[in-house]
């Protein structure tokens, strides 16, 4: 197992030390960056100063994205069984015409 690392992210101007596996490291950097554009935009377009106002708008914003790509997780996983009875279905159609 690969040895952990050291790094620092800068998130609403805090910085937070984090110690993990060099694999965490791309996404936990494209993570922090993504939640300062939010808190940028948030600021700018509501003239919102305080930083635990932002923060919590962030996280809603972000808890509501999981939530409905979840939902979506949850109808394709519905839809499987009758798509793969379609997909049969072509398949033994095509199969009979040769």
């Amino acid at each position: 197992m690969s040895e952990k690392i050291k790094i620092k992210l800068t998130i609403a101007d805090r910085v937070y030390p984090l110690t993990i596996f060099p694999h965490q490291e791309e996404s936990l950097r494209s993570s922090a960056s993504r939640i300062q554009e939010m808190i940028k935009k948030l600021e700018r377009d509501y003239a919102v100063r305080d930083k635990q106002d932002v923060l919590a708008m962030c996280s809603l914003q972000y808890a509501a994205q999981l939530d409905q790509n979840n939902k979506g997780d949850e109808m394709n996983q519905n839809d499987l069984p009758s798509k793969l009875q379609e997909l049969s279905e072509l398949i033994d159609l095509h199969l009979s015409n040769y």
